[in-house]
């Protein structure tokens, strides 16, 4: 998207309401027209000297005098306001002299107490430019709540104002984010007839407005102020455009700015405005667009906006952008700080990008920049060379403290770690904690701390880690031990880790130790603590341990994690001991914990696969009264075993149940008992089953058409077989292997090989036919008295080498087919040769096959 002229047709239209689209301009500057495009120069120098006219100024040296004592009386301490001095000054005060003492006021809390002593004083009135100055010195502290108050007194005062004080009052209070109070003292004073606002004023409540981000109000008060006889300039559009730039309306700030442009009114300050909100939009490619389009206006970013710009993209993972402004930074003479290069070098780090992150570090260095401690905790993990990292620790250990030391130090560390130098980050902390030697080993200089930096627990934290991700436990928890030793004290993280990795290791009695050695130290166990060693336990199939740490973490408030049970219970159902999986989840919930329904669903699977169904059926209706609401999986289970048992009744009573309850049966569901109906000898209520499925938008898939192939060939209707077998393929489910043999097998069971052999040939050009269906299409061919047929499979099948070994199940039935080839005179004498070339067994008579049957 283009960002200047380009974008939206050079009208204006800012409305309040949606129904007047009257161009701003066509409103403005027509009415507005000889005054404005003849003598706005002059005009807007002439409202603003009025605007920010004072009323202070040492008129005299007697005020001059009260002014000086005043300040000295009121910042003395103690501060006594019975000081006889003070009494007298009270009825010389003038408001000129009032204002002169608060500019001259420091601190904003003396400054606010001699406005309440000015305001009791008899004789004394403020006037609107001692309330300004009182306004400017609690939106310079910030302080809100006295400026808040300050403003309802200049109503209650009725004091009059000059509109350029008005609008100085406003901006205090939009400074501080104070903008229901901003319009709530421009409306009553202008009601109350204490003064007149002109576009100064107007300018100034709209900044304050546009910084709230309230849009309709924004287009409310610019409306009044054209109705008002005042047109817009330059000053009332910056902060529309910040208005509609703060609430991300677009397509409207982009027509404020084309306003701008076309008056010629666009500065730097102005397209800071665009580009800083492309930025923080996360738009870094259209803000690097119109930073180019402001260097071909001739326009430069100030200092501020080039290192807000900076961060905001690194922020944003640009990186490239970021870089690309720091030169242009760096070529509008401005010299980039630590900071700058801070975010460079951490944006660079991130993305893996260190050769260009430890060029700009030399680059500073180079500069004259020393970079800070948190640089060189950056870049240090990317130095390749450890003569690099030994260099960078002589030139800057000196001028760093100790807490900066350790961080630089513990960079190293983790250097070492992520490039797999754990040992090295070893003997590094080694020699950290005063040991330069390691058993016989003589420790490389570069691990020689000529310095002392006591490790602290991040130190630690770092090794240990490394040296567990390692498979090193032994030696983490030695480390582990010295940190006590060196005065340095354990962490519930470290703990934690080294338990989670010695359970992980099956080391349970070492992770029972470690868990009372923390509870020795007064670390409370978390959550994951008890987890890691119950995820061991679980892992061990030790239900009695298990059940020990569900009963300990019940007594800490902590919940057991659901993969953990869940696997316990899977474990015990392979090992058909479904009836303990479900006593230890009612042991659970004697407990106090309510098992997750996976769970569950785990144990009535176990009891599926060992058929017992109505166990399976028992604990199902089990949580059913107990609040749970199974899912498609844990009914689908059910259905399942039903269907084992060849209860396919029972199968779809589960299903209208589970449709009856709000669930949608899953494609999965469909197939379970297409297939139990199938194996039942039921295709009609297969086919019915199909027939609910695609009435529930539920698309078959390559599993329900091959059960059904399967099914429709066993009950003797292969040209129905066929028929869906050309419905599957005209919907776009392509056949796979198992369809293939499913159709051509059943084919063949059907005596009907010609057609079989049609699709042979189809899953041929796709991939190797399977033994089963030359076995298959050989017997079905010598069924129909088609020897010569069956032997060109046969041979063909030889010359594949897709010949069945002695312990597969189709070696007998082809050997068989091969004696029956071999005693047929169309095909004996081929049989034969291949016998003789010992390309298939010979076989001698029909005892040779019984006896490999036996």
């Amino acid at each position: 998207m283009a960002l200047l002229r380009i974008t939206k047709p050079r009208v204006f239209t800012i409305s309040v309401r949606p129904i007047n689209q009257v161009p701003l301009f066509q409103l403005i500057f027509y009415t507005h027209k000889s005054l404005l495009m003849q003598n706005l120069p002059v005009f807007s120098q002439f409202l603003r000297l009025i605007c920010t006219k004072s009323s202070a100024s040492f008129s005299s040296p007697h005020d001059a005098r009260i002014t000086n004592a005043l300040i000295s009386i009121f910042t003395k301490q103690p501060f006594n306001l019975d000081n006889q001095e003070l009494r007298n000054f009270g009825s010389m005060l003038t408001p000129g002299v009032v204002e002169n003492v608060l500019n001259g006021l420091k601190s904003w809390k003396i400054a606010y107490r001699f406005f309440n002593w000015a305001s009791e004083q008899g004789g004394f009135c403020h006037n609107c430019y001692t309330y300004n100055a009182m306004a400017s010195c609690l939106s310079h502290a910030r302080q809100n709540a006295p400026l808040s108050l300050l403003s309802k007194e200049i109503v209650n005062s009725r004091c009059a104002m000059s509109p350029g004080a008005l609008g100085f009052f406003i901006r205090c209070l939009g400074s501080t984010g104070l903008v229901e109070e901003a319009n709530f003292l421009f409306d009553q004073v202008k009601m109350m007839g204490l003064c007149v606002p002109n576009s100064y004023t107007y300018n100034c409540l709209l900044e304050a407005i546009s910084k709230s981000g309230s849009i309709d109000l924004v287009e409310m008060r610019l409306k009044e102020m054209c109705d008002s006889g005042w047109a817009p300039d330059k000053y009332t559009l910056t902060s529309v455009l910040q208005a509609y730039c703060n609430a991300r309306k677009f397509d409207k700030a982009l027509s404020v700015f084309n306003e701008i442009y076309g008056r010629g009114w666009v500065d730097g300050h102005v397209m800071s405005i665009l580009v800083l909100t492309f930025s923080k939009c996360g738009e870094v490619d259209k803000a690097f667009e119109l930073i180019e389009r402001m260097e071909d206006l001739g326009i430069s970013l100030n200092e501020k906006t080039f290192c807000v710009l900076i961060h905001g993209f690194v922020q944003q993972s640009r990186v490239d952008k970021a870089l690309l402004l720091f030169r242009k930074m760096q070529k509008s003479g401005f010299a980039p700080g630590v900071s700058i290069y801070d975010a460079l070098i951490g944006g660079l780090c991130a993305r893996k990008e260190t050769e260009k992150a430890l060029h700009l570090f030399s680059e500073m260095k180079e500069l004259g920049i020393d970079p800070d401690i948190q640089i060189l905790s950056k870049v240090i993990p990317y130095c390749l060379e450890e003569i690099d990292i030994h260099r960078l620790i002589e030139e800057r250990q000196e001028d760093l403290d100790m807490e900066a030391r350790i961080l630089l130090y513990n960079s190293i560390l983790n250097g070492l770690v992520n490039s797999k130098s754990v040992d090295k980050a070893y003997h590094l902390l080694r020699a950290m904690m005063g040991d330069n030697y390691t058993d016989d080993v003589q420790v490389d200089k570069f691990f020689i701390v000529k310095e002392m930096v006591r490790p602290d627990s991040t130190s630690f934290s770092i090794v240990i880690d490394g040296l567990c991700n390692t498979g090193k436990l032994d030696l983490a928890l030695s480390l582990f031990r010295d940190m006590v030793q060196i005065g340095c004290k354990q962490n519930i993280s470290v703990c934690n880790n080294l338990i989670d990795r010695l359970s992980n290791s099956d080391r349970l009695e070492e992770c029972y130790l470690l868990l009372k050695e923390m509870k020795g130290s007064g670390f409370r166990p978390t959550q994951f603590t008890h987890n890691s060693i119950f995820g061991c336990l679980c892992r061990r199939v030790d239900v009695a341990g298990a059940l020990d740490m569900v009963r300990e973490m019940r007594v800490h408030g902590h919940d057991p994690w659901i993969k953990h049970y869940t696997f316990l219970v899977k474990q015990l159902c392979k090992q058909k001991r479904s009836a303990e999986a479900c006593n230890f989840l009612a042991e659970m919930v004697r407990e106090g914990f309510v098992p997750d329904i996976v769970a569950y669903s785990a144990a009535i699977d176990g009891f599926v696969k060992i058929k017992a169904v109505d166990q399976a059926l028992e604990i199902f209706r089990d949580i059913c009264a107990r609040g749970y609401r199974p899912d498609v999986v844990a009914y689908n289970t059910l259905i399942n075993g039903f269907c084992k048992v060849r209860r396919i009744s029972e199968a779809h009573d589960v299903l209208d149940e589970m449709v009856a309850k709000g669930l949608v049966p899953s494609v999965v569901t469909y197939n379970l008992l297409i297939d139990g109906w199938c194996k039942h000898g039921e295709i009609d209520q297969a086919l019915n089953c199909l027939s609910r499925m695609v009435g529930m938008e539920r698309e078959p898939n390559v599993i329900t058409y091959t059960t059904l192939i399967d099914g429709l060939c066993n009950a003797g209707k292969p040209d129905d077989a066929i028929h869906l077998w050309n419905e599957m393929k005209g919907k776009g489910c392509s056949p796979n292997r198992i369809s293939f043999i499913a159709l051509i097998h059943g084919l063949c069971k059907c005596g009907l090989p010609d057609a079989a052999l049609l699709y042979f040939r189809e899953m041929a050009e796709k991939e190797t036919p399977d033994t089963i269906v030359y076995v298959a299409l050989v017997n079905s061919f010598i069924s129909n008295e088609k020897p010569t047929l069956a032997f060109e499979l046969l041979k063909e099948m030889v010359d594949n080498e897709n010949f069945p070994n002695p312990l597969d199940k189709n070696d007998m039935p082809l050997r068989e087919a091969i004696l029956e080839l071999a005693e047929d005179a169309n095909t004996s004498a081929d049989i034969k040769n291949l016998i003789a070339e010992g390309r298939i067994p010979a076989i001698v008579c029909r005892s040779d096959v019984g006896s490999r049957g036996g």
